[in-house]
């Protein structure tokens, strides 16, 4: 399954965008990005704060309980994003479950899943904000950025295009072979 790719400059919210595509019937199945996020959210109300210059993505699709059910995607999209990250950083990147990725106890990502129902369909849109060029301040936590945690020079596009590779794998393969419980 190909994921259409959209670019953004500027959005309230990834997940909101792709929320307004899903009601317009348009790009499913679809990845966003955007450079600059301005009321972006995370899990259970929570706030996450988007620096400009991270890598902000809203992945979404059709679901139905036949083959991919999205509960199991709360379990493998922290596995997904930290295998990912694994490659570029020079420490160990731990999962705070549900939804978080830590390096030495900051907030690295965060990932918020939302199902909404539309036209008696059922669709996953799987939120991703990784701080992989600024450490946010919070008072609620301490942020870490995937920069000072590389040797590497940080190429959001270069994340990107392989986050969206590894789940175009992951869905199709799941839709033809398999069937998650």
């Amino acid at each position: 399954m190909k994921l259409k790719l959209i670019k953004f400059n500027s959005v309230k919210s990834t997940n909101d965008e792709a929320i307004k595509l899903i009601k317009k019937n348009k790009f499913i199945p679809c990845i966003i990005t955007s450079k600059k996020q301005t009321k972006s959210r995370g899990t259970m109300g929570k706030k996450w704060i988007s620096k400009k210059g991270n890598l902000f993505i809203s992945l979404f699709f059709e679901v139905n309980s036949k083959n991919i059910k999205p509960n199991k995607f709360a379990v493998l999209n922290p596995r997904i994003i930290k295998n990912i990250l694994t490659k570029y950083s020079k420490y160990k990147i731990f999962i705070k479950w549900p939804n978080d990725l830590l390096v030495k106890k900051r907030k690295l990502c965060g990932i918020l899943q939302e199902v909404i129902e539309y036209n008696n369909k059922k669709f996953l849109i799987i939120g991703i904000g990784i701080n992989t060029k600024i450490s946010p301040k919070n008072k609620n936590f301490k942020s870490i950025s995937l920069s000072t945690c590389s040797n590497r020079i940080i190429k959001n596009n270069e994340i990107l295009i392989k986050i969206k590779s590894t789940y175009e794998k992951i869905i199709s393969n799941l839709k033809k072979y398999k069937r998650i419980k």
